[in-house]
């Protein structure tokens, strides 16, 4: 298996080496003119799909923060080879608070990106539409659906009330963050417009293989005092954000429709919530 020969004729790369797959894309490692190594994704639908905004945010950033994007085509994208490791390595080999501290430093270096507009992003308001429009069946546990109403109620307070306004990556977490020459450098953006505290939202659900250990309130609080003064806002404020997105994120995997399975899926909302003051 390997690239389309027009895809490497048309990135002027060659000598591809197999990575790895996902639902959508496959990527490779491929050998660019100059000698260099740079990735390439290409789409198993010959389009990018909903991930074209994220490159669209990526190539704004020129680097800052973030890999490079080389070259764009309907079909693929040639983008800096990052080495690694990943950041969530750090967490997973039992150095979460390094991995926090890395991960804030590299949220800085991408919003040192001047403020500008990129019309493909998509505005926090839109992306929360599924949990706004979510639904609860006769049989939903009510501790359960509270706790969803809960979390719904603090994401309309949030996004009434944004400040800070800018491009954000909108998917920042432990593992679409990798170690390269340049640092730490983040990459798989989605590309959203919105408050600049929501970037950590789902950071705290993070990274995979370490649910258990992130979902301790110890551990929570410990990421959030970080984040939270990194970033100049208080600790609920954050905690806020990542109760709202976790609700989102139940909306997207439940399709905006919480049934009687939904009571051990809320149990991460229900300790931000218990965190806060």
């Amino acid at each position: 298996m390997t690239p389309p020969i027009a895809v490497l004729a048309k990135f002027s790369v060659h000598s591809p080496q197999h990575i790895t797959d996902t639902p959508i894309a496959t990527i490779w490692r491929v050998t660019r003119d100059d000698g260099t190594f740079a990735a390439l994704k290409t789409y198993k639908d010959d389009n990018l799909q909903d991930e074209a905004p994220g490159f669209d945010l990526l190539a704004a950033q020129e680097g800052r923060g973030a890999a490079y994007i080389y070259a764009r085509a309907e079909s693929a994208v040639l983008m800096e080879w990052l080495d690694g490791p990943l950041l969530g390595d750090l967490t997973r080999s039992g150095d979460d608070a390094s991995a926090a501290l890395a991960l804030m430093e590299t949220a800085n270096r991408l919003h040192q990106m001047p403020v500008k507009t990129i019309e493909s992003l998509d505005p926090l308001d839109n992306r929360f539409r599924a949990l706004f429009e979510a639904t609860f069946t006769a049989d939903c546990p009510s501790a359960a659906e509270g706790t969803i109403r809960k979390a719904c109620g603090l994401a309309q307070g949030l996004l009434a009330n944004q400040t800070n306004i800018r491009p954000l990556h909108g998917d920042f977490h432990h593992d679409n963050v990798k170690g390269s020459g340049r640092g730490y450098l983040a990459f798989d953006a989605k590309g959203v417009l919105g408050e600049r505290s929501f970037e950590f939202a789902n950071a705290f659900r993070n990274p995979l293989g370490a649910e258990e250990f992130s979902g301790r309130p110890e551990i929570i609080l410990k990421r959030a005092e970080i984040w939270s003064a990194g970033l100049n806002v208080s600790r609920d404020h954050l905690l806020s954000w990542a109760a709202a997105f976790s609700a989102l994120s139940l909306s997207w995997t439940h399709k905006s429709s919480f049934g009687p399975g939904i009571s051990k899926d809320v149990q991460l909302i229900d300790t931000f919530l218990s965190l806060m003051g």
